[in-house]
């Protein structure tokens, strides 16, 4: 296997191992690099010093030798310099002839006397040039030896001195580097652990936190409730802290949007359960009144059986038509776009609404600083008038007063209903605006005219939604208001593409809640209806 192949299988190694251990063995790494570093530059540093002090001993050693050559006995081969006080032990000399071959060669023992040298000894020292120059030799049986040659008057001599001190405590020193190293790296090892288990146990309580929420039935039942990652562990100074606090955020969104995926699906049943019973009712009827016309004319006459028929038949066409535009709406189907004067369009309105029921007071309040005129379906602002009088009507005993008002600024156009019946129960106004709401939750009516389906306002909400307005209602025992919110026609786009024109809409100021009037001369038009009405 070649050194890259063999990189390569460390690497996926270590990729499979936890983030605690690649921590550990990078570091460990780093510092046997750096300790080695530092272990062989002192190494080589104090060889150096020794090697030149060793060098200049020789040197002086030999320069000492020439004196002794001169005035010694037997100068042609003798070596007298070597018993002159002062010599070290293992010190080497030797006579050299004209071809650098030894001629001659003694050591110093430890007794101070000398002993020649050996023929193989003498070998190892032959081919020394006499330049002063000094070379590293090995000769057998002594050890390695730093020598050199010099030469006066024709008289070559060798001088060498033994490097055992030096290779001693170079060992040495190599000793205890290595010792010192493997001590300081087993230390700085154990604290490197420690320190790393305790800087990502934090990441471990964040890892733990989502393995918990991993494991919960997020698919199915209520989701509530989830784990959170402990405050302690969301510091964003640190790096593990803004880790817990991005999976805090996460689980916040997911049980958010958990949550309202269930309120969507239980909306949806009831949706399903609620349209199945309005439309099973009807089909009832139909079915009902068809098996007695089979059973002939003796049990019910023809002519009432089919206006019932009839009836239950508008009734169902009307509740699946409702849905459909409810649908159509919620796709985002574009509406109709024409100019529409709301003061003629509510005029028109309370018209309906008297005609249809004269036992409440109606009343019309046009308060126009502006001409009231928006961007729209005519036909859909109608339904939502009609839908919210009718409401009003259907809800509230006979003899209540209601109040249709439009005022109109440049800021916005703003429709009001307001009657002063019993009012929206408490536990119905905060889901007055969903599909199939309804005071009577038993569905049961005593009257086929009673009641509704329940998507009057869910239509009106919708429909407000779709040409850029918003709908408030705010209800107590005497005054419930409808207040619906529309852009003027001509008003400019939104400043950016993704912005809601509602949310731009100042608010209706249901919290100004005006007293109702002792009679309908009170409340007067402060201009007519483009229309001719009231």
């Amino acid at each position: 296997m070649s050194s890259r192949s063999r990189r390569r299988s460390l690497w996926a190694r270590l990729r499979g191992r936890s983030l605690r251990t690649r921590l550990l063995v990078f570091i460990g790494a780093t510092l046997v690099a750096v300790y080695v570093a530092m272990a062989l530059t002192t190494v080589f540093a104090q060889r150096d010093s020794l090697l030149d002090h060793l060098d200049q001993r020789v040197t002086d050693t030999a320069e000492r030798s020439q004196g002794g050559v001169q005035v010694g006995p037997d100068i042609g081969n003798g070596l007298a310099f070597l018993r002159e006080q002062g010599q070290s032990v293992g010190t080497v000399g030797a006579r050299l002839d004209s071809t650098g071959n030894v001629v001659a060669a003694e050591v110093v023992t430890s007794d101070g006397t000398q002993r020649a040298l050996t023929d193989a000894q003498r070998d190892a020292l032959d081919g020394i040039t006499a330049d002063g120059s000094l070379h590293t030799r090995t000769v057998p049986g002594l050890g390695t030896y730093r020598v050199t040659a010099l030469q006066a008057d024709g008289n070559p001599v060798l001088t060498g001195l033994p490097m055992e001190d030096v290779q001693d405590m170079i060992s040495g020193l190599v000793m205890v580097e290595a010792v010192v190293a493997a001590a300081g790296l087993a230390v700085a090892g154990c604290v490197c652990a420690v320190v790393i288990r305790r800087q990502l146990r934090p990441l471990g309580r964040v890892a733990a936190t989502a393995v918990e929420v991993s494991r919960s039935p997020l698919g199915h039942g209520e989701v509530i409730g989830l784990i959170r990652v402990p405050e302690r562990d969301t510091d964003p100074g640190s790096e593990a802290g803004q880790v817990g606090a991005a999976l805090n955020r996460m689980i916040d969104h997911v049980e958010s949007s958990l949550s309202e995926r269930q309120r969507s699906e239980e909306r949806m049943r009831r949706f399903l359960a609620d349209a199945s019973h309005e439309l099973r009712t009807p089909l009832a009827s139909i079915a009902g009144y068809a098996e007695l016309m089979n059973r002939g004319t003796e049990w019910i006459e023809p002519t009432l059986a089919w206006r019932r028929v009839s009836a239950e038949s508008a009734r169902m066409t009307g509740l699946v038509e409702d849905l459909l535009l409810l649908a159509r709406l919620d796709e985002g189907r574009p509406l109709e776009s024409a100019e529409v004067d709301l003061a003629a369009l509510v005029a028109e309105a309370v018209w309906d609404a008297r005609a249809a029921g004269d036992s409440h007071h109606w009343q019309l309040a046009l308060l126009l600083d502006s001409p009231a005129l928006v961007l729209g379906d005519e036909a859909r602002l109608h339904q939502v008038l009609a839908n919210l009088l009718a409401n009003a009507r259907v809800h509230t005993p006979a003899g209540t007063t209601v109040i249709a008002s439009v005022e109109a600024t440049e800021a916005c156009c703003t429709i009001r209903v307001r009657d002063d019946g019993p009012g929206i129960p408490p536990h119905l106004l905060p889901n007055v605006f969903e599909r199939f709401t309804r005071g009577d939750v038993s569905r049961a009516r005593s009257g086929p005219a009673d009641g509704g389906s329940g998507l009057g306002l869910a239509i009106v909400e919708a429909i407000t939604a779709a040409h850029g307005g918003l709908i408030e209602v705010r209800s107590e025992p005497g005054h419930t208001e409808f207040a619906i919110v529309l852009p003027p026609a001509g008003r400019p786009a939104p400043a950016s593409a993704g912005s809601d024109p509602a949310a731009q809409l100042p608010s209706a100021g249901l919290d100004r809640v005006a007293p109702f009037p002792s009679d309908a001369a009170q409340v007067t038009a402060r201009e007519s209806s483009a229309r001719g009405r009231p």
